[in-house]
Parts: structure tokens; C-alpha cells; sequence
């Protein structure tokens, strides 16, 4: 009968640390602590779409020159592919004939900020600040309405997220990550992307990539020999309906 006791109270002791972290888990989540991570607590952009028809998109950041950019324009137009490019508001302001162009060739732009700051130690003010007066930039030189948001750096919290959404923004993300701001080889940043691809990516560049524009052309042939469509994420994304899962995969709601 001893040992019988003495094991129950071990089992008990066990059960009982269990239910000390379980407890300490929950506290933590009411406190919002970063560590503990709970699905579906976290505000998360679309880095990919779930969808079974090969589609994608590769979208370029504008943040700083425009060297490359005449280059990237003309391997999409002979590929007829469109593609989304996200301005900053200085670069929009300070090359509007680019801005332009990129428009009157077909392509879609999104912001990608006012100032390229770590948004995610804004307050909503300056939030929403920044994504007013960046959007009404691309707007006033485009004369179309914003719709999509990148986050400098990647970097995001859930206010960010939250307060893009409710103010009729989809933030963006990407699954395929050219690395092109590195200064890679052109058959680098080509390898980089065909080897991540499959349907519904995302696929990040900037055009201003030193060797961005050059390795287009194999991108492209070989996505499409292998059956993928590029489009702009605006005609990629699901605009209503949907739900995000933990990886930031977009998912369309089956209607019942």
C-alpha cells in the first residue's frame, strides 16, 4: 500500500505541474505575451493564395532608384506578363513618370508606405497616416484607387494588419523571396524563384535589383513552359469570402 500511494502522489505531482503550465500558458495569452503562440490569435497579411489553376504573381518594391526599372518593363511587356509593383511615397513623388509608365503599361500599384519605416512601432495615427498620403500619391499620378499593402521589411503587428484592413487594404506579403536586393547573379535569383514557385506564390523582387531585370527572361520561359499564368496579386487574391490560415495561405470559404 506504500508504493501504491507513493506512485499515486507522483502522478499527481505530474498532473498537477501540467495544469501549473497550462494555467501559466493561458496568462500568458490574456497578456498578449509575444512568446506563446496561439493559432488564429494573430493578424496575419496573405503571403500565398490556395487555388488549383497555377496562377501567380511576382511584384516588385520601389523604394529607392529607378536604374533598372526601363529593363524590368521591357522583359514584362515581351513576356505580356503583369505584374504588381508597391511604391513608396518619396519614390512615387520623386519619379512620377515611372509611376505612370508602370500604370499605362498595365500594371497594378499598390504602397508600400509613406516613409519605409518599421511600421509595427507606429501608433494607429501615424498608421493610417502613412497609408493615406502614400496611397493618395500613387492615386493622384495614377488616377486609380489603392487597394494593396506591403509592409516595409516584412514587418508587421497586428495593429498594422488590422488597421490596413479597416481601411479597405489588403496587406501583401510573398512566399518566393528573390533575395535580388542582395546583389545575387542573375541564374541565382532565377533558381531562387522557379524552384519555390507552385500555384498561388508570391513572388517578391525590387526594381532596382542589379541583376533583377536579367533574370527575367529565364523566370519567365520556364514558369510558363511549365504551365503557371502570371497575374497581378489584385486578380490573384480573394477579395471577400476568404480566410487566412496560420502560414498567411489564403483560403476561399466554400459557400454552403
Amino acid at each position: 500500500m506504500r508504493v501504491i500511494t507513493l506512485r499515486l502522489r507522483s502522478v499527481a505531482a505530474v498532473f498537477g505541474a501540467l495544469l501549473l503550465v497550462l494555467l501559466g500558458a493561458f496568462s500568458a495569452k490574456a497578456a498578449g505575451a509575444e512568446e506563446v503562440f496561439w493559432s488564429g490569435e494573430r493578424s496575419l497579411p496573405i503571403y500565398a493564395v490556395e487555388r488549383e489553376d497555377n496562377k501567380i504573381a511576382i511584384s516588385f518594391d520601389c523604394a529607392w532608384g529607378v536604374e533598372h526599372t526601363d529593363a524590368i518593363l521591357e522583359n514584362l511587356k515581351k513576356a505580356k506578363v503583369r505584374a504588381t509593383f508597391f511604391t513608396v511615397q518619396f519614390w512615387a513623388e520623386k519619379y512620377p513618370e515611372y509611376l505612370k509608365k508602370i500604370d499605362e503599361e498595365g500594371h497594378e500599384v499598390g504602397t508600400h508606405s509613406a516613409t519605409h519605416s518599421y511600421m509595427s512601432r507606429q501608433s494607429e495615427t501615424e498608421i493610417r497616416g502613412e497609408l493615406e498620403t502614400s496611397s493618395a500619391a500613387i492615386t493622384a499620378v495614377t488616377g486609380k484607387p489603392v487597394t494593396l499593402f506591403r509592409p516595409p521589411y516584412g514587418d508587421y503587428d497586428n495593429l498594422l494588419i488590422d488597421t490596413a484592413n479597416a481601411m479597405g487594404l489588403y496587406p501583401i506579403q510573398w512566399d518566393v523571396d528573390s533575395l535580388d536586393w542582395k546583389d545575387l547573379s542573375a541564374s541565382d535569383i532565377a533558381a531562387r524563384i522557379v524552384e519555390r514557385v507552385k500555384s498561388g506564390s508570391i513572388i517578391l523582387c525590387h526594381n532596382n535589383g542589379l541583376h533583377t531585370a536579367e533574370a527575367l527572361p529565364v523566370i519567365f520561359d520556364t514558369l510558363h513552359a511549365r504551365g503557371f499564368e502570371f497575374v497581378p496579386i489584385g486578380e490573384l487574391i480573394y477579395k471577400e469570402n476568404y480566410t487566412i490560415d496560420s502560414a498567411g495561405r489564403q483560403h476561399a470559404n466554400n459557400a454552403a
